[in-house]
């Protein structure tokens, strides 16, 4: 009897740990969570047309419904002179996909009083305490300083440095996205760029969510790829997430093409020569992270739980809430990326949201949130049906044509 209690008390912690540990996502039917199987099939020959087209070069599309998987298929290749195609483990540059992730390390250290929302963003980057706003009449004192909720919800000011505006024009110069330079470096030089505009007055895309990486490693004391890594990287079991790609894993990672106009697709980033393959001093909260479409999926499935995934608790409820649902100030009434007017589309603390219907994205329904990146990746989740999608590729320029593929394909296949 003593030897079996010696038993149970050694193996009672193995069972402990064992019974915590990171579960796949469970893989259902589509039937037995409300998609017809006959209408998801059709993802397949629209995907095959795309790259027939030479719109791209390979593709992953993975739909869940109530925590399962329900469809999940790769396309092409990651690689087309070395015949590889795209797999399971295809690591993928995110590039925009990277503001989520930042905005829900954000809100965890809100939810523990290391932040505050209306905190001003100089609390965390002094350099930011004399920026000045611009006006075609020379630049002046802001009305009030942007603040953590501004850079979250891109209603700071700052730009990307992607247009002829001359604020665009001194980001440019500024350079604070260099790969060379640290986050504090990329704050001491953002203080240097004038705001496009009042705080809170308007909406604009820019380096807001790369300043939150700054406010993260301060508010914290931690570096930020490490806060990343120990509160949800590892805890998510995102295994593939990070700033590089390790040498150990340089073969599952994805060629970049480029071409439009039915021109032959070329490789404007191969493997070989990716930036990808060293840690950068600026970990970019904004667009720095590579990623599998597997790791993405249980990120985004603890969003869609409300913060909550496979028995632990990442955030509250009402801090996703925030983050899932407009929080644009009363005037602005919706976002726009250059000359383009995102008609119905609202912005959380994270994530772009849409509030009504219109001619932009028909497809999507209201309440649905999400974003994508730079090389044409893509997701949305629609709290109302459920569903949370991903389509991953790597081509530039930025376009929507998978997105817009599989969306419309993925709604019709709901039958209840």
């Amino acid at each position: 009897m003593k030897c079996l209690l010696i038993l149970l008390m050694i193996a009672a912690p193995l069972w402990a740990r064992e019974s915590s540990a990171p579960r796949e996502l469970p893989v259902a039917a589509p039937e037995d969570f409300g998609l017809s199987p006959a209408k998801l099939a059709r993802i397949g020959p629209a995907v095959t047309s795309l790259i027939e087209e030479r719109k791209l070069a390979g593709a992953s599309v993975m739909v869940l419904r109530r925590g399962h998987v329900v469809y999940r298929r790769n396309f092409g290749h990651r690689n087309r002179a070395l015949e590889q195609p795209v797999e399971d483990d295809t690591i993928f540059r995110i590039y925009s996909m990277t503001k989520a992730i930042t905005s829900a390390a954000v809100m965890m250290l809100v939810e523990e009083g290391q932040i505050g929302l209306d905190d001003p963003a100089a609390k965390f980057i002094p350099p930011l305490a004399g920026v000045k706003v611009w006006t075609k009449d020379g630049e002046v004192d802001p009305d009030r300083p942007p603040t953590v909720r501004d850079l979250l919800r891109h209603t700071s000011g700052y730009s990307y440095g992607w247009g002829p505006h001359p604020v665009d024009k001194a980001t440019q110069k500024a350079d604070p996205l260099d790969r060379g330079h640290s986050l504090e470096e990329l704050g001491q030089r953002a203080g240097a760029i004038p705001l496009r505009f009042q705080p809170g007055t308007a909406w604009h895309y820019g380096i807001s969510t790369d300043l939150l990486g700054r406010v993260v490693e301060v508010a914290s004391g931690r570096p930020f790829d490490r806060f990343l890594q120990d509160r949800l990287f590892d805890p998510l079991d995102m295994r593939d997430t990070g700033f590089h790609v390790p040498a150990r894993k340089k073969a599952r990672f994805s060629v970049v093409y480029g071409g439009s106009g039915g021109k032959p697709l070329v490789p404007v980033e191969p493997v070989s020569t990716s930036r990808f393959l060293k840690k950068p001093k600026n970990l970019s909260g904004g667009g720095g992270l590579v990623s599998t479409i597997r790791d993405y999926a249980r990120f985004l499935q603890m969003i869609a739980n409300g913060g909550e995934f496979q028995g632990r608790r990442y955030l509250r409820s009402g801090s996703v809430a925030l983050m899932t649902t407009d929080q644009l100030p009363g005037g602005i009434g919706h976002i726009s990326l250059g000359p383009e007017a995102r008609l119905g589309v609202g912005f959380g603390l994270g994530f772009c949201v849409r509030t009504a219907d219109s001619t932009w994205d028909p497809a999507a329904r209201i309440g649905e949130f999400g974003w994508g990146g730079m090389a044409s990746t893509h997701y949305w989740v629609s709290p109302r049906d459920q569903l949370v999608v991903i389509t991953m590729e790597q081509t530039l320029p930025f376009n929507w044509n998978l997105e817009r593929a599989v969306k419309p394909l993925v709604y019709d296949a709901l039958v209840k």
